[in-house]
């Protein structure tokens, strides 16, 4: 038996945040880069409604706001943005947050430093 299976992304969504383990980093705030996709199993013939699928403004929104609330780790922030995706759309049987922190204050030339959490049902 086969099935179809939909992915709804949102790739590359910069954020100017204040996440950091030392407190200036939660001053001076830096730039991240955010990735989120989900997955879920069609069931509907391309019914031309929302409802049917996931809305990737709203995944925006609630990765807005996780953004907009300084956090020591991203690994936390991550998993806030994942805990209310999952919850928010029950359909949805995968989820990965991926988080790139640009630049990091680490004494070298280091493009980005990342996390990414992946869920499964």
């Amino acid at each position: 038996m086969s099935t179809l299976r939909q992915k709804v992304s949102l790739e590359g969504i910069r954020f100017f945040s204040y996440h950091g383990f030392y407190p200036e980093e939660q001053i001076v705030g830096t730039e991240f880069i955010l990735d989120i996709d989900t997955e879920t199993e069609v069931f509907s013939s391309g019914d031309d409604e929302i409802s049917n699928t996931v809305n990737y403004e709203r995944l925006f929104r609630i990765a807005s706001e996780e953004m907009d609330v300084p956090r020591k780790l991203i690994e936390t922030v991550a998993h806030g943005i994942l805990d209310k995706i999952r919850h928010e759309f029950i359909a949805v049987q995968e989820i990965r947050v991926r988080i790139r922190k640009m630049h990091p204050p680490m004494g070298a030339e280091i493009r980005n430093s990342g996390i990414e959490l992946v869920f499964r049902r």
